[in-house]
């Protein structure tokens, strides 16, 4: 097969601008394109490929399922998503699970639930949802106009009612717009998308305190900070403040689609047979993925590796800076980590990626400002020591371009 990057642009629809080369192999947190060039991946998927790729554990979990069941639909069970929603029981705050395909579609399921069980205990009045600016949720129709973000929402017609926005991490800013009428108050705890924005444990606490006050729902978007990527298995469980309803996907296939909402019992009920659902939610193939990534993130090796590993990259950021200096402040939680550019070098994150890529590395961006690393949480020290050296050839021949 000669396909190649230029058959993107005649084939695909162009809402991506995917980078000249086409990635064909993985291994770990290396990756090979087309012509057999080497990268390291720093980027993972964007948090997904949280044991980097081809893992044997998830091949062989994949594998096996492979062979034996794909699909028969929600209108039966079956025991990989019986046993994948045991394991998140037992793990966390939550009593029941919900999957579905992707982070958008859990937020989207976690807003519904929301409101349908606020409405049926307090009549249609109690509807609102409050999310901060710059916060991202998803891309259906209903969790970008949640978003606070008008960028992905505007030129699509008129938003749904009911979605107010506040300053992310000000309580006085949540507290002027909660009230009796809001059903829900959804919140990522490190905005990614944003810049990689950790939430003060004041603010969750703060947030918690007036959803309770005014009998809202605190949702928590885990998508990107969920299944170990801050060094534990969730982000709630370091801050020790407890949502209603959290929603994970991302690494929680470590690469395979699918998406959970978890809740509690007495939340749960409200969504009835028949108000929500999915065709291939909670399919036997991504459970079983799910259920050996799950089993592999969540142990004291793999979560103390990934807040051993962040002191590894912080130290070599700042050493990065200290020879280029061009980075105001790294900040983020285990291996969701950002670094922010200084004033003189705002909007250049781009840059600085296409310098990274021909120097064989995979990174990311958060916002225009802001180059962001989440690699696998098993990367090897030898492959993020490589992996930091070529992002300072990548800054250095960023700085020399620019004269």
């Amino acid at each position: 097969m000669s396909l190649s990057r230029s058959d993107f642009d005649q084939y695909m629809v162009p809402n991506y601008a995917p980078a000249a080369f086409v990635p064909v192999r993985g291994a770990g947190s290396r990756v090979w394109d087309q012509e057999g060039r080497e990268y390291i991946d720093l980027a993972g998927g964007i948090a997904v490929n949280a044991l980097g790729h081809c893992h044997p554990v998830l091949v062989k979990a994949l594998t096996e399922q492979g062979n034996t069941l794909w699909h028969v639909s929600n209108v039966f069970t079956n025991e990989p998503a019986l046993a994948l929603a045991e394991q998140l029981v037992d793990a966390t705050f939550a009593e029941r699970a919900f999957f579905c395909n992707s982070g958008a579609e859990a937020n989207e399921a976690a807003l519904k639930l929301a409101r349908r069980a606020a409405i049926e205990l307090h009549g249609e009045r109690k509807h609102k949802v409050l999310s901060a600016y710059n916060s991202f949720h998803g891309r259906t129709f209903f969790t970008v106009c949640v978003g606070g973000q008008p960028k992905y929402s505007d030129g699509f017609g008129p938003r749904p009612a009911g979605i107010e926005h506040f300053d992310y991490n000000d309580l006085d800013s949540l507290a002027a717009l909660i009230d009796d009428d809001t059903a829900a108050v959804i919140i990522e705890p490190i905005q990614g998308e944003s810049g990689v924005l950790p939430a003060s444990r004041e603010f969750l606490l703060g947030a918690r305190q007036l959803c309770d006050k005014h009998g809202a729902y605190l949702i928590f978007d885990e998508v990107q900070t969920g299944m170990g990527r801050t060094g534990h298995l969730y982000a709630y469980m370091e801050y020790g403040v407890v949502p209603d309803i959290l929603t994970s996907a991302k690494s929680l296939g470590g690469g395979f689609p699918i998406g959970a909402m978890l809740t509690t019992s007495a939340l749960a009920k409200y969504l009835a047979v028949g108000t929500h659902g999915t065709t291939y939610g909670g399919n036997p193939l991504a459970c079983a993925v799910a259920s050996a990534a799950v089993a592999t993130i969540n142990t004291p090796e793999v979560l103390g590796g990934v807040l051993r590993q962040h002191d590894r990259v912080i130290a070599g950021l700042e050493a990065i800076n200290a020879r280029h200096g061009v980075f105001a402040e790294m900040r983020g939680r285990g291996l969701l980590i950002g670094a922010e550019l200084k004033a003189e070098y705002a909007g250049q994150a781009r840059e600085i990626l296409a310098q990274a890529a021909l120097q064989g590395l995979m990174v990311l961006m958060a916002g225009p400002n802001v180059i962001r690393l989440a690699p696998s949480l098993v990367v090897t020290d030898a492959d993020m020591d490589e992996g930091l050296a070529r992002l300072d050839r990548a800054v250095a021949a960023f700085l020399a371009a620019r004269g």
